[in-house]
This record gives structure tokens, C-alpha cells and sequence, in this order.
């Protein structure tokens, strides 16, 4: 099941854009840990340093730390032949969270499942 902690801030950012971040990092949640006997993902969020961080876990097969440095480069594939894509939708959130102001990153051990974080800024950057 996917757990949505509420409630989720609300942000300044183009709808579009961050529907596709979301999209992106709930499908992975859900395809990497798919194979679990009880698949989870959760969704949360939480305010630090004057940036909102929001956060996509998941209790899937997780990944290295000598993979996480090439995770958001595009055509990387960190489980390639185990699981379907191609190895570009962390690049695209990787744009579009800077293109917002924003950063993301990733904390993983291989078999643990997988967090992913990201910011914006809780005032809207000049331009989109």
C-alpha cells in the first residue's frame, strides 16, 4: 500500500512539473519494491531550514552507495534486466526539482529499500 502522511504541504511550483516528480519517484517506489511479501511506500513531508523536504520511501530492494553517486545521471539503470525502464526518469526529477530551487538526493543499502528526498524553497523561485 502507499501511505500518504498528511497533510502535504501545499507549494508554489508548476502543477505539471511536479506531478511528473511525483510520478516518477512513486512508480519507482512501487516497481522496486514490488517483489517484497509486503510491499510499502510512503509519502511524507517535513519543514527544515526553510525548505519543505518532501520524502518517497519504500521498503523495495534498495540500492548501494556506490550506486547512489550515479543514480540521478540519465540512462544509469542500477537493476538493469531485473526490473522494466530505461534508465532516464531520476534524471528528469533531478531537472525539475533544480529547475525549482530545489535539490534531491538519495539514502539506500542494497535490499533495505530506498528514501528519496527533495526541497523547494517555500517561496517560489523567479522563474519556472
Amino acid at each position: 500500500p502507499v501511505v500518504i502522511r498528511r497533510p502535504l504541504p501545499v507549494v508554489l511550483a508548476d502543477p505539471d512539473l511536479l506531478s511528473q516528480v511525483f510520478i516518477n519517484l512513486l512508480s519507482n517506489a512501487i516497481k522496486f519494491s514490488r517483489t517484497r511479501e509486503r510491499p510499502q511506500v510512503e509519502v511524507g513531508s517535513l519543514r527544515q531550514d526553510g525548505e519543505i523536504v518532501i520524502y518517497i520511501q519504500d521498503n523495495g530492494v534498495g540500492f548501494s552507495a556506490e550506486q547512489a553517486a550515479q543514480l540521478f545521471q540519465p540512462f544509469q539503470r542500477q537493476h538493469a534486466g531485473d526490473f522494466e525502464g530505461h534508465g532516464v526518469g531520476l534524471s528528469i526529477v533531478r531537472r525539475i526539482v533544480e529547475r525549482h530551487g530545489g535539490r534531491i538526493w538519495a539514502h539506500s543499502q542494497a535490499g533495505e529499500g530506498a528514501r528519496f528526498m527533495f526541497t523547494l524553497p517555500l517561496a517560489a523561485p523567479a522563474s519556472l
